[in-house]
């Protein structure tokens, strides 16, 4: 089996096309022209190796291939067809036209596999569009939630409900999930940090992906004049913001790796340069593969924030909007795709994934795993995503090498 660098560049600018912007970059949302053109275009590839492809109800686009030996199990592979506003060229879709060409080429190779084959382009993950993420794999599962979009709208004012209609797309008309007779499932997808390339790795096995916790915080001091009030009498919210952060940071730090912290953003008022600041909002967003340590770090980082605030006599409000527990992979799964990396003499490394992606929400109820490749200098959501052609190659070389000892 010999997948070329030629046919991995032909394939992706033929899939970036739909989308593409001046930038370089692709902006393809949900329920868009863009997206409907891209999954007709991808039902026609898939039909053209020999699948029978189709959509469910709300949009997935699974294209099928039957096995010889036993039509009860089928393996599946793909991810997401959506972007981010201004994406790059991999996030996502690589696991479409890297699943196809792994697919296309052990067709071509082995013939028909024993097991059933399924390439999934999902229709929608990264809530770009409306304030929604996983609602491709949330419904192949029968774990969307009908009450959470019935009401929102896009930028424009747009329904999710008048978008999805104008494509023909409705909901399902049950909770039933639609991969009961999958298996096992593999995603291809770019590591969208810089472990790989740091480690000169091509593949990476993914073993877990991280559990997060992330936070609204509020402070509430009093603006007051910035000369004449003096610091004992201050009751000021960024001095207080600053000692979070750096406490916070320290013991981050102190704890090591998997942990990832993260203050992004911060609104001040009335931001200002002659008025001590009384009101701040800001974010706090942490990570980690074990979800006990997270839980323990993270309420001990609540109680320092809530004692800094208190010795500063400034009021804080704590909001934990999210919090999602680690989701291990499969561990035949994984000892399946490290065999197979073994096997073909790939670079690869055992890691865990900092982001989220449409594997977490199916691993909880299907043997699953995850290949990454690496992101050239960690950049993702950007125009400038890129990965060495290279490098593909042995990720998909991997993925197909997976899906053989999984199918055939």
């Amino acid at each position: 089996m010999n997948i070329s660098t030629n046919e991995i560049s032909e394939i992706m600018n033929w899939i970036s096309s739909y989308g593409l912007l001046e930038t370089g970059g692709i902006t393809r949302l949900l329920y868009s022209q863009e997206w409907m053109d891209v999954q007709n275009g991808l039902k026609e590839k898939f039909e053209s190796i020999g699948m029978k492809a189709n959509f469910d109800e709300i949009g997935n686009l699974i294209g099928h291939l039957s096995g010889s030996e036993n039509s009860e199990e089928t393996i599946a592979t793909g991810s997401h067809i959506d972007t981010v506003v201004n994406g790059g060229k991999l996030d996502g879709q690589l696991g479409i036209f890297g699943g196809f060409l792994a697919v296309k080429h052990l067709l071509e190779t082995y013939g028909q596999p024993k097991k059933n084959i399924e390439i999934i382009s999902m229709a929608e993950e990264e809530g770009s569009r409306f304030p929604y993420v996983f609602w491709g794999s949330k419904n192949l599962l029968g774990l969307a939630n009908k009450e959470d979009v019935l009401n929102i709208t896009d930028q424009d004012g747009i329904k999710f409900v008048d978008a999805m209609h104008k494509h023909g797309f409705d909901f399902k008309s049950d909770n039933k999930s639609s991969l009961s007779h999958v298996k096992a499932f593999v995603e291809l997808h770019i590591e969208q940090g810089n472990a790989l390339e740091m480690e000169e790795k091509s593949v990476g096995i993914i073993t877990d992906i991280v559990g997060q916790r992330r936070y609204n915080i509020t402070l509430k001091g009093e603006a007051n004049h910035a000369g004449t009030t003096l610091m004992e009498y201050r009751k000021d919210v960024i001095q207080v913001f600053a000692n979070i952060v750096t406490e916070s940071i320290n013991k981050a730090k102190e704890k090591g790796n998997p942990l990832v912290l993260t203050f992004g953003k911060i609104n001040v008022k009335p931001n200002t340069v002659n008025v001590v600041p009384g009101f701040a909002e800001f974010t706090m967003d942490c990570r980690h593969t074990d979800g006990s340590f997270l839980k323990e770090f993270t309420t001990e980082i609540e109680e320092d924030m809530k004692r800094i605030a208190k010795d500063a006599n400034v009021e804080i409000e704590i909001d934990r909007w999210m919090d999602e527990e680690p989701v291990p992979m499969d561990k035949n799964v994984i000892s399946m795709i490290e065999e197979a990396c073994k096997a073909k003499g790939l670079n690869y490394k055992l890691m865990h994934s900092g982001a989220g992606h449409d594997s977490q929400i199916i691993a909880p109820h299907i043997k699953t795993g995850m290949i990454f490749v690496p992101s050239v200098k960690g950049i993702s959501h950007n125009p400038k995503e890129f990965t060495e052609l290279e490098d593909l190659k042995q990720g998909i070389e991997a993925l197909a090498a997976a899906i053989y000892k999984l199918a055939y």
